[in-house]
């Protein structure tokens, strides 16, 4: 593929998965941050958002997305205190530019608002994961209980 192509993740291509950064993928779940973490557990894991599958450290193209829904196209990123240097803000641009450009949606919070704020991060996401149903015109996987988190099978 040429550098000008574009590239577009779907089902056929396993959402722009790349196996060639699969060790370091596995690494970077192995060695997660504490914000990282705590919305792996709190928010994201086993279909606790409205039943739908995340995964963590994807490969996808020649990046890895802290966590990724591949049916919903949704990017969510955790940016550090790395952050905010202009080398890695100028990347973190263009992974989301690319991310964008293949169809995904990309969120992006930061450390203290997951550490400190997880229920407005929890709300956000469910607000874009409601809208990409919306857009989609997808239904949840399961139902809703009041808090607008699914209810998992038993």
């Amino acid at each position: 593929m040429s550098k000008m192509e574009k590239r577009v993740a779907t089902k056929e291509n396993h959402y722009a998965y790349n196996k060639t950064l699969r060790a370091f993928a596995r690494s970077n779940r192995n060695t997660a941050t504490k914000a990282e973490a705590c919305l792996w557990k709190y928010v994201l894991r086993a279909g606790m958002m409205k039943g739908y599958t995340f995964r963590r450290q994807r490969p996808v193209m020649r990046f890895i997305a802290d966590f990724m829904c591949k049916e919903l196209m949704l990017v969510i990123e955790v940016d550090g205190f790395t952050h905010h240097f202009e080398e890695t803000i100028r990347k973190d641009k263009k992974k989301q530019h690319d991310l964008e450009e293949a169809g995904f949606t990309v969120l992006r919070f930061a450390d203290e608002e997951v550490l400190h704020d997880i229920e407005n991060v929890r709300c956000a996401i469910l607000f874009a994961v409601e809208s990409k149903e919306q857009q989609n015109n997808l239904s949840s996987p399961l139902p809703l209980t009041p808090s607008g988190r699914g209810i998992a099978p038993r």
